[in-house]
């Protein structure tokens, strides 16, 4: 493989060099509507006033809800009671009303019907390389930001459904019944590893020792990666997410734009070993879909290399968030925590209703294709609306008794959540995510029914892409 596309945006070409694969055929259509300084916000989080005094008027009509309100809510969801304990605050938003205003253009959507309805329609597109091409902001320059755009994340039709049928359905049955064994023997020595800890310290971290480790080590196995390369790639992970943050600060987005180019670095020498050393892999495999589908050779590997970056980072950062919240869950409702235990077989719905109640994605953002009605508000073409996953799971029209967290849920499908967003970019890796929740849980419940949290789980300051940093366990 030459080093033309890998070297690409590291030389910080004009965007007319981009490789094919980012959407540059959509990429002239002149700007329209208020520009979006960030993905929620701007390259450093401004102070409340110079928020409200914003230029930028939200699109018209609009609701009778001011941008101060919203700023208000916003700082409180941030701060370390809101990263606590969010669903307030959601349910204030969401009483405010269902499309509500920033003061940089885009709006809020509060309701789980209009959230679900913009995932699933055609009308509204993810931030592609062509639309933060046509904004006017640093926000969107970072090379954090630039790959994010050529992965599957940030391909709109018809190049996210060429890239996304390359891979098929990729955690299949068949494929996760090869992975059942992995998964089941990672969860094992995990707890192995856990329960030492404990018996010499008296408690452990959970995050560190089993949340970050379980993902890494069942993706890392499934793309036949070195294991001794697990750690770093798990740091680079957690930096590089910090670039979808809603109002991420400079320092972070420059840390983001490090870790970018790590991962870069380290998966371009990944398919330049499998080119010249072909596996029956999963990778080896993708080049050889990628050599069929396209003729010019950098091209191909240019794709294989945004599907491998993106499942691996997708696949580690939300699910080691999952597994220390499904334990903090379970801990504050220790009568479902012994039900559990009585009866591991409750783990999938358990799992459900952790996604629903605390999903590890919290906002996701999308863009009007054209002028768009949404809940009574115009959103004009190119306006960012953040739709609040966090708050749409909450929602009383949708769920029964939202602020309850019961595994016991019935009368209701419990997987109608949007943990994992929906329509055409639905999380390809949600079934394996499922199944090593599961399997973790009936590991926990079998081995350590006296699990208990010791400290309160420490929280990263994010909206969209929920953290928790810290969080100690006994195991009896």
């Amino acid at each position: 493989m030459t080093a033309g596309w890998a070297e690409w945006p590291l030389r910080r070409r004009s965007p007319s060099t981009a490789p094919t694969t980012d959407n540059r055929s959509e990429a002239r259509r002149p700007p329209a509507g208020p520009r979006n300084p960030g993905a929620g916000g701007a390259p450093s989080p401004p102070a409340p006033s110079e928020l409200e005094e914003s230029p930028v008027a939200p699109a018209a009509p609009t609701t009778a809800v001011g941008t101060r309100t919203v700023v208000s809510h916003l700082s409180r969801l941030r701060s370390p009671k809101g990263q606590a304990d969010p669903l307030p605050h959601y349910r204030d938003l969401r009483e405010l009303g269902p499309v509500l205003p920033t003061p940089w253009g885009g709006h809020l959507v509060t309701r789980h019907a209009l959230v679900d309805s913009v995932l699933r329609s055609r009308k509204w597109r993810t931030t592609d390389s062509a639309w933060k091409e046509r904004q006017d902001s640093d926000r969107w320059n970072g090379f954090a930001q630039q790959e994010l755009s050529r992965t599957l994340q940030g391909l709109n039709s018809p190049h996210h459904t060429r890239h996304r049928r390359s891979i098929g359905n990729v955690f299949d049955r068949a494929t996760l019944a090869g992975l059942h064994a992995v998964v089941a023997g990672t969860v094992d020595g995990l707890l192995d590893t856990l329960q030492d800890r404990v018996a010499e310290e008296g408690d452990a971290d959970f995050g560190s020792l089993v949340g970050d480790q379980l993902p890494i080590e069942v993706i890392g196995s499934w793309l036949d990666l070195p294991r001794a390369d697990y750690p770093k790639l798990l740091w680079l992970t957690h930096e590089h997410v910090v670039c979808q943050e809603l109002l991420p600060t400079a320092t972070a987005l420059a840390g983001a734009d490090r870790a970018a180019e790590g991962l870069r670095d380290y998966f371009t020498e990944v398919i330049r070993d499998r080119r010249a050393h072909p596996r029956d892999d999963v990778i080896s495999g993708w080049l050889r879909t990628w050599d069929a589908m396209e003729e010019d050779r950098e091209q191909a590997d240019a794709a294989v290399f945004y599907l491998l970056m993106f499942l691996f980072v997708a696949s580690v950062e939300t699910t080691a968030t999952l597994m220390p919240t499904m334990v903090h869950l379970l801990d504050r409702h220790r009568d479902q925590w012994r039900a559990v235990v009585a009866d591991p077989d409750l783990a999938p719905a358990a799992v459900e209703e952790v996604l629903r109640y605390d999903p590890p994605i919290h906002m996701a953002g999308r863009v009007a294709a054209r002028d768009t009605e949404l809940g009574g508000v115009l959103i004009p073409k190119d306006a960012m609306v953040h739709l609040m996953i966090g708050s749409a799971n909450h929602d009383p029209d949708h769920h029964r008794d939202p602020a309850t967290f019961d595994i016991h849920r019935t009368g209701e499908r419990i997987s109608l959540h949007l943990a994992f967003g929906g329509g055409a970019h639905f999380c390809v890796g949600a079934a394996l995510a499922r199944q090593e929740a599961t399997l973790l849980l009936r590991g926990l419940a079998e081995r350590f029914p006296g699990l208990h949290v010791t400290a309160p789980p420490q929280y990263a300051q994010r909206v969209a892409f929920r953290r928790l940093t810290g969080m100690r366990v006994s195991t009896g």
